[in-house]
């Protein structure tokens, strides 16, 4: 799962640089939360979570961000901004739900502003 995991955020950079994002950071980590990514897109500062999974068997990816997984994404958000020198004009949330079947087969939905 790690892997597939790993293998969406690639998939997610390359897709987010492509529409013009700059990545700042992987992994941001705040107590025992992590935010996949956080980007650049002009004068916005982007908390993007990537969701990858084989199928959709058991639901969308983007479902698995739930009230508790955003309250605890802000947390980390805030804590983020606040050890941050810049300074951005507006923040947002975005969600990547990734199908992912090979390499080259895999299907990206892009929730911009999610929460």
């Amino acid at each position: 799962a790690q892997e597939l995991g790993q293998r969406g955020e690639e998939i997610a950079c390359q897709y987010l640089e492509k529409k013009g994002y700059k990545i700042l950071v992987r992994g941001f980590r705040y107590r025992r939360v992590e935010i996949d990514l956080i980007a650049r897109q002009g004068s916005s500062l982007v908390f993007i979570e990537v969701k990858t999974r084989r199928h959709n068997d058991f639901g969308y990816p983007e479902e698995a961000v739930n009230n508790l997984k955003m309250r605890n994404l802000k947390a980390a958000a805030s804590a983020f901004l606040n050890q941050s020198k810049e300074k951005f004009k507006e923040c947002r949330f975005d969600i990547l739900s990734i199908t992912y079947r090979t390499q080259k087969d895999y299907q990206i939905d892009h929730f911009e502003d999610a929460f």
